[in-house]
């Protein structure tokens, strides 16, 4: 578990629903905010039209591609801290470097790892239809995808099971029922 199990709740709190494409972040995400009435966004709709473009072309994106995506998703958690409200947000938050932009505050951030095997993830992205992202793409994410370590307020939940069991596991553990 990391830090997320010591986290002070007696701010707000956003959730970095985070994960490869595939693992389910949006999902996950809209029944979490059905469950507790938080504030939402959709991390993939903060990328600029060219990354987009790159990844429905098959092209993985570079760390230059996604700084000015991260800064967005960045902006939209500091707005909910800032206003003492709770968020969650999809975003692939794939390396520490990028977790450590998002949590630029050091606080109120908890990420929530979806973490499964590549084959389920494999398969949810070939039945997937109407996203930009293809399945050929997996791979480059497996290959940039640093998991948070001990030191990061985070949580790793398995995508086994339903996305309402998905849900009620880290609503359990991160103490929010």
């Amino acid at each position: 578990m990391g830090a997320a199990a010591t986290h002070n709740r007696t701010g707000p709190t956003v959730l970095v629903v985070m994960g490869v494409a595939g693992s389910g972040k949006t999902t996950v995400a809209e029944i979490l905010v059905s469950r507790l009435g938080w504030h939402f966004e959709e991390g993939d709709a903060l990328h600029p039209q060219s990354n987009i473009e790159k990844m429905r072309a098959g092209h993985p994106l570079t760390d230059a591609d996604r700084a000015e995506w991260l800064k967005r998703v960045a902006d939209w958690v500091d707005e909910r801290l800032e206003n003492g409200q709770n968020g969650v947000i999809t975003c692939s938050a794939l390396k520490r470097s990028y977790r450590d932009l998002i949590n630029r505050r050091g606080s109120g951030v908890v990420f929530v790892f979806l973490s499964g095997p590549k084959s389920t993830i494999a398969r949810r992205l070939a039945s997937r239809q109407g996203h930009f992202m293809p399945p050929s793409l997996l791979d480059s994410q497996l290959a940039d995808l640093e998991e948070p370590g001990p030191d990061e307020p985070a949580i790793r939940v398995d995508i086994i099971g339903s996305p309402d069991a998905i849900a009620q596991r880290i609503v359990a553990e991160l103490g929010l029922d």
